[in-house]
């Protein structure tokens, strides 16, 4: 298997030189590069040519949420690590679909680097009541229950799949995918994909 190579951002250097140590021993990866978020960004990108991104948003994400914007036409699949849940709103709304916590193993590291090249969704459990809307009440039955071909699109839109990636892996066109999904919604009650999938994991449809 060729090597990924990584490129880790993050305002500490200590945090850095730690992410770097905690990748030496992985196969499979290689760090081409350690920069801070306040260098420049896209010349970063272009210095190191990586296939990933590995991001420390430290204790103060606000800052690196908003260098997110400069890395919008790059599409470079991006892990995030966070010190708790009180920023994963934040995060999630930016656009991060991999957020892991800091305290991350090196094995589990590397299996979302690897999820996140992929373009699936990989989230800490931590993570899972933030991303909860506030007023979310005691978990509601469901209206109605999901047909078998349902929870088979459930459980991609779990692994982090568009509709078009869904439509190629269950042979179905994207207009399917898209009745499948809003009868989802309809019938688990949620305002959002990302709402429909916290929901059912909740319930014990799927497993995230």
């Amino acid at each position: 298997m060729d090597e990924q190579r990584v490129l880790i951002i993050a305002a500490d250097p200590l945090a850095r030189a730690g992410l770097v140590t905690l990748l030496a021993d992985q196969p499979g990866w290689v760090v081409v590069g350690r920069i801070s978020e306040d260098d420049d960004l896209l010349a970063g990108l272009e210095a190191y040519q990586p296939d990933v991104l590995l991001w420390d948003l430290g204790w103060q994400a606000e800052r690196a949420l908003e260098q997110l914007a400069e890395l919008s036409e790059s599409d470079l699949p991006i892990v995030a690590l966070l010190p708790d849940e009180t920023q994963a709103n934040e995060a999630w709304a930016g656009g991060l679909r991999v957020l892991l916590l800091r305290s991350v193993s090196g094995e589990k590291l590397t299996a979302a680097l690897r999820a996140a090249t992929q373009e699936l969704t990989v989230l800490d459990p931590t993570f899972i009541n933030a991303l909860l809307p506030i007023n979310y009440p005691d978990q509601p039955p469901l209206i109605e229950n999901l047909t078998p071909r349902e929870l088979e699109v459930l459980q991609l839109l779990a692994e982090g799949l568009a509709n078009k990636a869904i439509a190629r892996k269950l042979d179905i066109s994207d207009h399917t995918v898209k009745f499948h999904v809003n009868a989802i919604l309809s019938k688990l009650g949620a305002q959002s994909r990302t709402e429909a999938v916290v929901r059912a994991s909740r319930l014990g449809l799927i497993l995230l």
